[in-house]
């Protein structure tokens, strides 16, 4: 789908088209129009905005398009295991490194992170607001019966769901846990609507609060478990070669240059006050949440 850049993202256009230039893309003074670059990566960074602000810079500097395809990780990777994607923009670490290790992806590098959430309703029948450590919480959410909408999509986010289950040694089923096989914007909808509880990305949950308020409130963050990482994979040219291995090189250092990574930190502090996402190229996995 092809984005047009709005008023709002107008004045980062200049940052970006040099961050383009940085990262090494051609010009459109090409006689021969660019591949197109297909892109497949994970519902937040679409639903947040982000991706609408980031690419119009290295579309207009490339002369090229960017073929965005917004699924769950798990997803974004299963594109990329059948060479149908040329870069990957995903948050589930254990399974990006098994697609390297498979041999399917290459180069994976860190761009940046934001945390999860949980979330629920005001009135918070489950009692979980304010606790410190995320099993607890969902602990007390399964013992209570409250309602939970799990995406159920193989992404990212569910798949940090499930290792949340697991540390709370809790096995979500009947009728207060339901999957709703959706979006991270779509799914929040559906539980503010139902008045449930979910985990959610902390920059889509803002974002779309700010369009449309939901009835929901953060009830807890801010523990190692709810750090969420965000890297950048190119689909292997040495088991796929005819994907656009070029256009996927450029495109991951355009997304790690510094103009790119000023842009991403200052991405939602104007309309939020504070960035949906902070920067990491180049930083340590260790150092990150401190």
């Amino acid at each position: 789908m092809r984005r047009m850049a709005t008023t709002r993202h107008q004045g980062w256009i200049r940052l970006l088209a040099a961050a383009a230039m940085a990262a090494g893309v051609g010009s459109t003074a090409s006689a021969e129009e660019p591949r197109a670059v297909i892109l497949a990566t994970t519902t937040s960074t679409q639903d947040s905005g982000l991706l609408d602000a980031l690419l119009p810079g290295f579309e207009k500097q490339c002369g090229c398009r960017v073929k965005t395809i917004a699924v769950g990780s798990g997803q974004a990777m299963a594109l990329g295991r059948k060479g149908e994607a040329d870069l990957l923009l995903v948050h589930s670490p254990a399974d990006e490194e098994k697609l390297v290790a498979e041999g399917f992806g290459a180069n994976r590098r860190l761009v940046m992170h934001n945390d999860f959430v949980i979330l629920g309703p005001a009135a918070d029948p489950a009692r979980i607001r304010g606790k410190k450590v995320a099993a607890a919480a969902f602990q007390a959410i399964a013992a209570a019966g409250s309602l939970f909408l799990s995406r159920g999509d193989d992404s990212g986010t569910h798949a940090r769901e499930k290792a949340l289950w697991k540390a709370a040694a809790v096995e979500p089923r009947g009728a207060w846990y339901q999957q709703t096989g959706l979006g991270m914007g779509e799914t929040l909808n559906v539980a503010s609507e139902k008045g449930g509880y979910l985990l959610a990305d902390r920059g889509t949950y803002l974002a779309r609060n700010r369009g449309r308020p939901l009835a929901l409130e953060v009830l807890v963050q801010g523990e190692p478990l709810l750090l969420n990482v965000y890297h950048v994979i190119e689909v292997s040219p040495d088991r796929w070669p005819k994907v656009n291995a070029s256009g996927a090189r450029a495109l991951a250092a355009f997304l790690r240059s510094p103009a790119t990574q000023e842009a991403i930190g200052l991405f939602g502090v104007k309309e939020m006050g504070a960035p949906l996402f902070v920067p990491d190229a180049g930083k340590a996995l260790s150092s990150l949440g401190r």
